[in-house]
């Protein structure tokens, strides 16, 4: 009896540390950078759109002629069905491994955490997109 009870403590303890351990790789998969919408980057488009889209330019420059020139600069992420779906296998592998998924897990969401991108963005006098130039691909 005191024996089965032993095998169940240690049951329980064993399932609760795998369940409490596995997680690094699902929370940085969760986690990625989103993936913005670069088709928004075309001629016409309302300087606000792009704004709401890709944030605060790092750089903006006011010029003479009523034109303005932003740099925008992001990490190009994932859809959210990508990135539940990777937090899903990450957990599930950590509980077939009993946690030793961290080991391959972890680094790998370090390593694919998205692409950094730059774009520098001419609107024309009214704010709307003139011209789009890829700095960083």
């Amino acid at each position: 009896m005191q024996h089965t009870i032993l095998k169940l403590v240690t049951a329980i303890i064993m399932t609760f540390t795998v369940l409490m351990s596995a997680g690094c790789s699902v929370f940085m998969a969760a986690k990625q950078p989103d993936k913005k919408n670069v088709s928004l980057l075309v001629s016409g488009m309302p300087r606000a759109v792009i704004v709401a889209e890709f944030g605060v330019p790092v750089s903006t420059e006011k010029r003479n002629d009523n034109t303005r020139v932003d740099v925008y600069s992001f990490k190009q992420g994932y859809g959210k069905g990508a990135k539940i779906g990777r937090a899903f296998f990450h957990g599930v592998a950590d509980v077939a491994t009993l946690g030793l998924w961290e080991i391959v897990g972890t680094p790998t969401e370090t390593a694919f955490d998205g692409k950094d991108i730059a774009y520098q963005v001419t609107y024309d006098e009214n704010e709307k997109v003139k011209e789009i130039v890829q700095l960083k691909k």
